[in-house]
């Protein structure tokens, strides 16, 4: 009895499993162009994401561990702490607004800083006072 009730049980699995694969086939083959559009869209939408995320992630520049900052050149030319902070933005590549935002203050003001500080360093542009502040050792 147990033997026939096994024989059975499988027998209906058997015809269960082929029946379900016929239904699968047919929905596959009915509308395997549907199927195939949606699996790429997803796979392009996921790989764009994660390549938009990748690429925009914005990289944190830290200090290096050996880099001291040269207190007496700062104050040899006459360098307030304020100027300095706008140096070190600017060295991120800030630009006068994103540093205005950051700092709290009106662009005004930090277009009166970055004067001050190309006068001070005696150069005319922003990637000319970066490089200076790096050679003054007033940036990392």
């Amino acid at each position: 009895m147990k033997r026939t009730i096994i024989l059975y049980g499988l027998s209906l699995a058997v015809l269960l499993f082929v029946l379900k694969m016929v239904e699968y086939r047919y929905y596959i083959h009915d509308l395997s162009i549907e199927f195939y559009v949606g699996g790429i869209a997803i796979l392009f939408s996921a790989l764009g994401i994660w390549a938009g995320l990748k690429l925009t992630r914005k990289k944190v520049i830290t200090a290096s561990p050996d880099f001291v900052l040269d207190e007496t050149q700062m104050q040899k030319l006459g360098i307030s702490k304020r100027e300095h902070e706008v140096l070190q933005l600017m060295a991120q590549g800030l630009s006068n607004q994103e540093i205005a935002d950051k700092l709290f203050v009106s662009l005004n003001t930090i277009k009166t800083h970055s004067s001050n500080l190309f006068l001070k360093l005696d150069v005319s542009r922003r990637t000319q006072a970066v490089q200076k502040g790096k050679a003054l050792r007033l940036i990392p």
